[in-house]
């Protein structure tokens, strides 16, 4: 390669990432304006520019807002599409909020196998949450799938109890099934049975789940709230 192609090459590069250090820097701006204003207690993750009348993406964890380029207004809510309803807030929460499911400790839940069990999820439920009851009695009817539980206390005190009772039996989805829907509590733990109670509780954390049921789907995504069986099998759909 002569000189004079690679002095072109390096003269085009630096052409080609022009348009992104200047919108880098507008968007380095834009933070610095709206950060004092949300207060320093909600740290900024990034700063986006959409192609939404000049708007810009504020993410704050797997929270969105948007702001104007002088940040002298929030808009708090989603950007939908108004001929077709497309739900663009909704899509990027799903972007950013996503996992890598084959990275989770698959190990350290508590595993129901339906029929196939080709489509797999998996739910975080608290012992002590009545909406985690409610769509484990959805899943009843579910075919074909495979469920992971982690059992994440965040709810109640005894909640790692009510874990550590159901972990240590030995059936553990009996006795699990047998609380979250007939309200029959496991018998105490042996002494000296250990958990991965504070593992998922860390977990949990860090994938940034603050209520109960959350689930993971293969693709990723999470959805929480008790999903009913028309909403899951949409999304079962929707994963290929």
């Amino acid at each position: 390669m002569t000189k004079t192609i690679r002095s072109l090459l390096v003269l085009l590069l630096a052409l080609a990432a022009f348009p992104v250090l200047a919108e880098t820097a507008q968007e380095a701006a834009v933070r610095k304006l709206i950060q004092p204003r949300i207060g320093d207690e909600a740290k900024i993750d990034t700063v986006t520019r959409t192609p939404y009348s000049g708007l810009f993406e504020v993410r704050v964890g797997n929270d969105i807002f948007y702001t104007d380029a002088q940040a002298k207004y929030l808009f708090v809510g989603r950007i939908l599409d108004s001929k077709t309803t497309r739900d663009f807030t909704r899509e990027r929460v799903e972007e950013i909020s996503k996992v890598k499911f084959s990275e989770l400790p698959l190990e350290s839940a508590l595993k129901t196998v339906k029929g196939n069990g080709k489509r797999v999820i998996a739910v975080f439920e608290d012992p002590n949450c009545g909406y985690c009851k409610r769509f484990r009695r959805t899943l009843q009817d579910v075919d074909n799938v495979t469920i992971y539980t982690f059992l994440y206390n965040i709810l109640s005190e005894d909640s790692a109890v009510k874990s550590r009772n159901v972990w240590c039996s030995k059936d553990r989805n009996k006795a699990w099934d047998d609380w979250m829907l007939s309200g029959k509590a496991a018998p105490d733990a042996p002494e000296g049975c250990t958990t991965p109670n504070e593992r998922i509780f860390d977990l949990g954390r860090k994938l940034k789940v603050t209520g109960t049921p959350t689930t993971f789907f293969a693709d990723g995504t999470r959805t929480a709230g008790a999903m009913d069986a028309k909403a899951l099998e949409s999304k079962f759909a929707t994963i290929k």
